[in-house]
């Protein structure tokens, strides 16, 4: 029988809702307020991670997963978290619902109970699963449209500089970024306008920070193709154009309320705030640009918009202007030399004309690490001569596409790995850890990691005049492990 496993609040990340009449709970912790809009309209969530240079980044980034039916993004997902606990909710569930339901202070504590699990769960990196699935995996089978609903899981991020921080500061815990992976079900030529299951699996995607499309690059008679054959470039060009149609969709609605709402205005003869008009102009002026590069075939990501153009369009999510990463999926057999098969060159070829990332990675042998012991992964994946599993592999890639840098703090009682957006001044790296510490940012005593580890302790570093003393226009490095001088 089918289960629920314990849902996004627990995990702090956001999800559209499934379309059922009972909603999940709230994706973060906030404020009664937000608690009650969400249970009255089943809305999305706030978007954790967000662009600008000033926003707050969430420990969690989230990416789409897309493509074809039988293209493997279902075995991709099990793969990855597979082997992570999870546990069901149903109970709990119902509880947290009542007590949201009822007086001020039970909302209080719902909250609180809400905040601490999604605490809990981060800490230790389970993995949480959202919708319907087997055993607590996603549905993965030889016919299309196996997966209907999105499965969501958050996959603690593998990074081996975390875990030889925390030996030398002998930290109690230690606690890794992660990122959440949405599975959709497959799409089809006519999704956008309804084919298939349609545009319910798109919006499933709006809010994500990337999308990974996976591409069928290997023969197998016994594995059906929708389109009756293995082709890379059609199968990309299928997909690209349903989320180029569906944002067409979605412009072409907007510009046509911004005109109504500019009709409206100008019969009632009401006069709107300066600052409003910018603010409209602008969004019409980069829609009506974005509309034409789309009507010509080509993404939103390829127009040269204004900061303030940006800024006006991003509350629409939309899909082609999204990072895109072409995961090609090879047999085993292909793993260690990928360029001498022909598909995966073809991607290669594309991904490059189209300004994207690509990685190649095998599912099946994903799904095999699964089932291994942690001690004997590595010496499987030297026995097919790769040194990195597909999941490493992904998470390069996502953070050179996003431009994303990592930094650490450490001591006895954790180490703890934040992602930040590259560019980012030392309070603004604090800020993603409290608020308080980008406010009453004094200085920020940095070492880099290659540094700390050959002196041992952050003590010793200091010691050896190893350890900086930055102040508010110190740009943050990839590996620099810091700590934070504030007062508030």
């Amino acid at each position: 029988m089918s289960r629920r496993a314990l849902g996004s609040a627990f995990a702090g990340f956001t999800r559209t809702p499934a379309m059922t009449p009972t909603a999940t709970l709230p994706s973060s912790c906030a404020s009664p307020a937000r608690l009650l809009r969400w249970r009255r309209s089943a809305g999305v969530g706030a978007r954790r991670f967000a662009s600008g240079r000033n926003a707050r980044i969430s420990m969690s980034l989230r990416a789409g997963i897309v493509g074809l039916p039988n293209v493997g993004k279902s075995t991709l997902f099990n793969a990855i978290v597979r082997n992570l606990p999870s546990a069901s909710s149903e109970e709990f569930r119902a509880v947290m619902n009542s007590f949201l339901a009822g007086s001020n202070s039970r909302r209080k504590k719902a909250i609180l109970i809400i905040c601490a699990f999604e605490e809990f769960f981060s800490i230790h990196g389970l993995v949480l699963v959202e919708d319907e699935v087997e055993n607590g995996k996603a549905q993965a089978a030889n016919f299309p449209f196996c997966t209907i609903n999105p499965n969501v899981g958050v996959v603690a991020i593998p990074d081996a500089r975390l875990h030889v921080l925390s030996k030398l500061s002998k930290s109690k815990e230690t606690i890794p970024t992660s990122i959440e992976l949405v599975d959709i079900a497959g799409l089809v030529k006519g999704a956008s306008k309804g084919e298939g299951l349609g545009n319910q699996f798109l919006s499933n995607i709006r809010e994500v920070d990337s999308i990974l499309q996976v591409v069928r690059c290997f023969e197998d008679d016994d594995i059906v193709h929708v389109s009756g054959k293995v082709d890379p470039k059609s199968d990309i060009d299928v997909i690209n154009l349903e989320l180029i149609f569906s944002d067409l969709d979605q412009i072409e609605k907007r510009l046509d309320k911004l005109k109504k709402s500019k009709t409206k205005d100008q019969q009632v003869k009401v006069k709107i705030p300066t600052v409003l008009t910018t603010q409209e102009q602008a969004e019409r002026t980069g829609l009506e640009k974005i509309q034409t590069v789309l009507m010509d075939g080509k993404p939103a990501r390829s127009v040269d918009l204004a900061d303030h153009e940006k800024e006006a369009i991003q509350h629409l999510c939309l899909l082609t202007m999204k990072p895109v990463i072409y995961v090609a999926n090879v047999t085993e057999s292909d793993l260690a030399e990928p360029g001498n098969n022909p598909h995966v060159k073809e991607v290669a070829k594309l991904a490059t004309d189209l300004e994207s990332g690509m990685v190649t990675i095998s599912a099946q042998v994903e799904a095999e690490l699964a089932e291994l012991p942690l001690e004997e992964r590595v010496e499987y994946l030297k026995s097919l001569g790769v040194t990195e599993s597909g999941l490493g592999n992904l998470v390069k890639a996502t953070y050179d596409l996003l431009g994303l840098r990592t930094y650490f703090t450490t001591g006895d009682k954790e180490t703890k790995a934040w992602t930040i957006l590259a560019g980012m001044t030392a309070p603004q790296a604090a800020g993603v850890i409290h608020s308080d510490f980008q406010k009453g940012f004094i200085r920020a005593e940095t070492v880099s990691y290659d540094d700390f580890v050959a002196a041992g302790s952050l003590g010793v570093a200091r010691e050896k005049g190893l350890l900086r003393l930055e102040g508010k226009d110190y740009i943050v490095q990839e590996g620099d492990v810091m700590l934070f001088r504030f007062n508030v």
